[in-house]
């Protein structure tokens, strides 16, 4: 069973295939696109984990992901605990990652590097806090992902309005201010597998953001291998397996998101019991020699898994995002000739005509490009000149 029913679900369908296990998926939207290629689509929401686990009994599935679909977590860890099913991590532990607030404190309490936060279920209670934070500050849903509903707010006049912007994007209606970290350089993340609770392969990237987005906190590519330097990825190495060793982590898929900050710390901002979106796994079946989606998927069903390590890069890769600056009618891509040699895979999710919304959130991608160069820094140098061979036509 997969919960959700995006484009990030096609791969996991096709590895399932691939060795002749019928795919089920999940959620309130008939029309996405994944409910195409699986066998059998049932409508549930799959914040309701009550229903899924009763579907999934009914179904007697033997597998759960909620993969590259963050509102799906919790429920499948819950799912997987109830039926006996294989997870990367208990539901109390999913519960606390996949909850800001819950997963800031637990972080603060265990001694990691954390910025200064509270969360919140009323804004009234947030504003008599101002006094608290040291500003700017960032506002966000404790339950989202993609950057929505997530600003920055450099007045205290202005924190009413960032909240009502996170809650727009809640799914429980609960909301977090943080103090704003300085990052050194580029924020950036990973995609790291768990052996039995060893951390076994970690495909550091950083991230570019478009400052000229409506909302700049949303990434608009990610770039593979990363800049950081080695003692960097060995200290946010430790400190993910300190973390999988406190909340018990098993084997699978993990999602990261870290950053090195102006005072010399390192911090993990977000971990996440799932593949990344943005088609994170995907491009690493271009630039690596492990297949961490087809490792997620025989997990979750109970089968061996191939040998897991540390990635050997082929190049240096980049996922440009394509997305539109403002609101309109897609009028199509203008590639320049000079790039196409680079361009390893183009995926666009819209056709001519259709509405497209400026770029706020994950969910507003109106697809991608996988680039290829030799090196970090000749890719560097051609993603510093993209925005001006690439471009998205919004009528």
């Amino acid at each position: 069973m997969l919960l959700g029913g995006i484009r990030y679900l096609l791969p996991a369908i096709e590895v399932a295939h691939k060795y002749g296990h019928k795919v089920i998926t999940v959620d309130y939207l008939p029309n996405n696109i994944a409910h195409k290629y699986s066998d059998e689509y049932y409508n549930v929401s799959i914040l309701d984990k009550e229903a899924v686990l009763k579907l999934a009994q009914e179904l007697q599935i033997d597998g759960i992901l909620s993969y590259a679909v963050d509102p799906g977590v919790v429920t499948a860890a819950y799912v997987a605990e109830k039926m006996g099913l294989p997870f990367s991590c208990s539901y109390d532990s999913a519960r606390i990652l996949q909850d800001k607030a819950l997963f800031r404190q637990y972080l603060s309490d265990n001694g990691f590097n954390v910025p200064n936060a509270k969360g919140y279920n009323k804004a009234e209670d947030a504003l008599k806090d101002v006094g608290y934070f040291n500003w700017p500050v960032i506002v966000k849903p404790v339950d989202s992902a993609g950057s929505k509903g997530v600003s920055r707010v450099d007045n205290p006049k202005d924190l009413g309005a960032a909240i009502q912007y996170a809650l727009e994007e809640s799914h429980n209606g609960h909301f977090i201010v943080e103090d704003f970290l300085e990052k050194e350089g580029l924020s950036s993340g990973s995609e790291s597998f768990f052996v039995d609770g060893e951390l076994r392969y970690n495909a550091f990237y950083d991230q570019y953001f478009d400052k000229e987005a409506v909302n700049p906190y949303t990434p608009s590519a990610e770039i593979w291998p990363t800049d950081k330097s080695q003692n960097v990825q060995d200290e946010i190495k430790t400190e993910l397996q300190r973390l999988g060793d406190l909340l018990k982590f098993r084997t699978g898929l993990f999602n990261i998101e870290w950053r090195i900050c102006k005072n010399g710390k390192a911090y993990l901002m977000e971990v996440s019991p799932r593949a990344g979106g943005n088609r994170l796994a995907e491009i690493l079946n271009y630039a690596t020699d492990v297949d961490i989606i087809e490792a997620e998927v025989l997990k979750a069903i109970g089968e061996p898994i191939p040998e897991i390590h540390e990635p050997q890069y082929n190049g240096a890769y980049a996922i440009w995002v394509l997305h539109s600056k403002k609101s309109g009618q897609f009028g199509g891509l203008s590639i320049d000739n000079d790039i196409r040699s680079n361009i390893i895979e183009q995926e666009t999710r819209v056709v001519e005509g259709q509405r497209v919304t400026a770029f706020k959130g994950a969910n507003d991608a109106i697809g991608t490009l996988f680039i290829r160069e030799k090196n970090r820094e000749m890719l560097d140098i051609l993603l510093s000149n993209l925005k001006d061979k690439v471009e998205v036509l919004t009528l």
